[in-house]
């Protein structure tokens, strides 16, 4: 297996219109998994392509190895890949679709068969050697398409979405597969998805991307822990995180939420706002499992609503079996809507057309700056 590395490396398709993928930089270790993902045209699958050689590299350095591959063509990058589509010769059995990349290489007929078997045991392929394509679940196809990949045994292997056609069941059980077999091989791999969940649970390290740039790069943890900035942040977590604008009241130590008589205290994760100084807008991001429905109205202190509580009315009740996650907007006095969405037990009794108080846990707050969306650091 082998390093990947990628040197301030962009992408443009046509001269004036903007970078695709713009001063990508970034080194995957030998042996890592590690998932590219963002939104559709973030530029994730042009940066894959550019490490296949599939796309020219505009500027920078692509290096695979001890190799600067950034001219090298694909056949000769000792990389294999894992498209969304399962391309399976139709014609062919499981096996001959298997070997076939072998053959084109002359390879002895004994050495081709091992390397067929192996695979076929890893992937639980063996009963179905003998079978064409048509006579297989998709579950089954893409894992005859990741099969192709693992009897090359290249340095590098690539995946670009390739779950994406399976339905939400089959998905599970193929990333429990995939993973599965990352830890078996602990080959170098470089994945591509726009499911953050699917990133989170696959990925050693995530990449972040949007509009052509890499946001933050992380373990899973600190992704969802420590965004660096709003896009991260709710991007990444599911349901997204809630985010609660307002302006720094250092009299009170609060920030003042807009359009509201609520108020956050400048405490906890929140603290690092006060160094924006008084008056400054901010945004508190608030995720689903540190919001607390408690029931009835806000009472008010008479200096401008009670801090870490928000007035909301209730609009969903979503209920997905061990937990019930209650959509609703926070109460405004200039008339905009802002969702907000708190997580609560599948015992909850709230309804929709309720009217709740949610109680914000300030210790795992996420402080951000509103005009640039980057995170405060304290």
């Amino acid at each position: 297996m082998a390093r990947v590395s990628l040197e301030h490396v962009s992408k443009i398709y046509q001269t004036g219109r903007g970078a695709a993928v713009s001063d990508v930089s970034l080194d995957v270790e030998d042996g890592e998994f590690v998932v590219l993902v963002g939104p559709s045209g973030c530029g994730k699958s042009t940066t894959l392509r550019m490490v296949a050689g599939l796309e020219t590299v505009t500027s920078g350095r692509v290096r695979i190895g001890d190799r600067d591959v950034t001219d090298v063509a694909p056949s000769d990058r000792d990389i294999a890949m894992v498209f969304q589509s399962y391309a399976l010769y139709p014609h062919m059995t499981v096996r001959e679709n298997l070997a076939f990349a072998l053959t084109l290489r002359r390879m002895p007929r004994g050495d081709i068969e091992a390397r067929v078997r192996q695979a076929a045991s890893v992937l639980a392929l063996d009963e179905l050697l003998d079978r064409k394509p048509r006579q297989l679940s998709g579950g089954q196809r893409q894992r005859v398409a990741v099969g192709r990949a693992i009897v090359r045994e290249p340095a590098v292997f690539l995946f670009d979405e390739p779950l994406s056609n399976l339905d939400a069941a089959l998905r599970t059980q193929t990333r429990r597969e995939l993973a599965s077999l990352h830890r078996t091989l602990r080959a170098t791999m470089l994945y591509v998805t726009h499911d953050q969940v699917e990133a989170m649970t696959l990925g050693d390290r995530i990449v972040v991307m949007s509009a052509g740039r890499v946001q933050q790069v992380d373990t899973p943890r600190r992704l969802y822990a420590r965004p660096v900035n709003r896009f991260v942040a709710g991007f990444i977590g599911s349901p997204a995180m809630n985010f609660v604008e307002g302006t720094v009241d250092l009299a009170t130590r609060a920030l003042r939420v807009n359009g509201s008589r609520a108020a956050l205290p400048l405490t906890g994760g929140l603290a690092p706002l006060a160094s924006l100084g008084d008056g400054a807008r901010a945004v508190a991001g608030i995720r689903a499992e540190q919001l607390r429905a408690l029931g009835g109205e806000a009472p008010s202190d008479g200096e401008g609503g009670v801090e870490g509580r928000i007035p909301v009315l209730v609009e969903l009740v979503e209920l997905t079996g061990s937990e019930t996650y209650i959509h609703g907007v926070l109460d405004r006095t200039d008339g905009e809507r802002l969702p907000i969405v708190c997580r609560a037990t599948a015992r909850s009794e709230v309804a929709a057309g309720d009217r709740v108080v949610l109680a914000a846990e300030m210790e795992g707050a996420h402080p951000f700056d509103a005009a640039s969306g980057e995170r405060v650091e304290g």
